[in-house]
């Protein structure tokens, strides 16, 4: 048995992937499956704000790639919004502020349900979850996870519309977090009546220092039987080049308004 660390890659089908948008755009991004089973569910991941380092490779999201598909048989969706770049490419566009990002979840969906992906839930990490609150009631979509929601793009006709859908939503809101903390975080998503706000101590906005946290609670609600993930693995075991991503550190952030 080994320990699984930060930049440990486990064993997984991955393959690069493209998304084509309604109005005419190319997404890249990568789909992770288990190795040799089918997926129990799917993660459809929609990242942080690209105009400040979010993207595809966001710590948490590779993460999720690198472990969940060989530790909770969960497949991991993962891709740049329009005119977002990382490690694998480009993505054509250009950021919108999350309005035609619109056609961006929606080629997402589309792939997933072509590629008969089951048990789709999308897990939005700060204007991701703005993104899956405005753009995520597919009748496709199981369900939605919010990391570090900051609730600053979506609007109250948003929230009523997934109050009345009835769809689990749940919020992991961390202690320390710059936009939108536990108690109000509680108090604004308290128009949802099937929302779970989960407040997480110690927690700051990027994670840093708690994906595998953060991990356990996705796979708690995604693929319960799966819940909580080993720490260790006694199987095959590559290793990510963190060094790949050091251009997009959480200095990347410091400036964001509130």
């Amino acid at each position: 048995m080994q320990p699984i660390r930060a930049n440990s890659i486990l064993p997984a089908r991955r393959e690069d992937i493209e998304l084509h948008t309604a109005d005419g755009h190319t997404l890249v991004g990568e789909l992770a499956l288990p190795a040799d089973r089918p997926p129990v569910a799917t993660l459809i991941c929609l990242h942080p704000l690209p105009t400040h380092g979010g993207m595809m490779d966001s710590h948490v999201y590779r993460k999720a790639a690198w472990r969940l598909p060989a530790l909770a048989d969960v497949a991991v969706l993962r891709y740049n919004s329009r005119g977002t770049s990382s490690v694998r490419g480009r993505s054509g566009g250009e950021f919108d502020g999350g309005n035609a990002e619109r056609f961006d979840v929606a080629a997402a969906l589309e792939f997933a349900e072509f590629a008969e992906l089951p048990d789709i839930w999308l897990i939005g990490w700060s204007f991701g979850t703005d993104l899956a609150l405005k753009y995520g009631l597919d009748p496709g979509v199981r369900g939605a996870i919010l990391l570090s929601p900051p609730l600053r793009f979506s609007e109250p006709a948003d929230l009523a519309a997934w109050a009345a859908d009835g769809k689990p939503l749940t919020a992991l809101v961390p202690e320390f977090d710059d936009y939108l903390r536990p108690a109000e975080a509680a108090e604004r998503f308290g128009v949802i009546p099937q929302a779970e706000v989960v407040g997480v101590p110690g927690a700051k906005h990027l994670w840093v220092g708690d994906a595998e946290t953060v991990l356990d609670e996705i796979v708690r609600r995604v693929a319960p039987d799966r819940y909580p993930l080993p720490r260790e693995w006694a199987g095959e075991m590559g290793q990510g080049d963190a060094s790949a991503y050091a251009d997009r550190t959480v200095a990347a952030f410091k400036d964001v308004p509130r």
